[in-house]
């Protein structure tokens, strides 16, 4: 969508992006116009920066607030727990991308079986976690957390791991890139 309000703005066809968002994320997308287009291979595969809040005790189909509800846990965190847990995947992980999600298994989008009603087996795929940090907010299952990652991470599917890593679940209800 960013990339066609570009074309339409500038009146060029030559516009392209160095990775996507998830719909409901905002914050820096990097673009390349013209001869710039070019540029991008030596930025898509950069690390990036994501600051967000996640909420506990609760988990949705899409692993963020645009999905539907599919459980609830009882759950009573402290921040020192939160912290410990999220340590737990900084490095190196392996981590199952979401069904909601622009990988292709057998040529097809994830987001498109998803959307068809249908649940495929995903493959876990190497990335790093430089850093996970979290803090507490006046809701006591609500917590800010800011990712220094690889590309190809979802904080999505940090955000719901740390969740069942502290017995039981959540899932992230708001997200922006601040840095590529």
């Amino acid at each position: 969508d960013v990339v066609d309000q570009v074309r339409r703005a500038l009146g060029t066809r030559r516009v392209g992006h160095a990775g996507t968002l998830d719909p409901d994320a905002t914050g820096v997308l990097v673009l390349g116009v013209g001869a710039g287009t070019k540029l991008l291979e030596f930025v898509t595969g950069a690390d990036k920066t994501y600051e967000g809040t996640l909420r506990f005790g609760v988990t949705t189909s899409t692993l963020d607030a645009a999905g539907e509800v599919t459980g609830h846990y009882d759950m009573a965190v402290t921040p020192a727990q939160v912290a410990e847990a999220a340590t737990r995947f900084v490095g190196h992980i392996e981590q199952i991308p979401p069904m909601v999600s622009a990988v292709k298994v057998g040529g097809k989008r994830l987001h498109e079986l998803a959307r068809a009603g249908q649940e495929v087996a995903r493959e876990p795929r190497p990335v790093t976690v430089h850093r996970y940090d979290t803090a507490p907010t006046e809701d006591p299952l609500v917590y800010t957390l800011s990712v220094d990652c690889t590309s190809g991470t979802y904080i999505r599917t940090l955000a719901a791991d740390l969740g069942e890593a502290l017995g039981g679940g959540a899932h992230l209800t708001s997200l922006r890139r601040t840095a590529v």
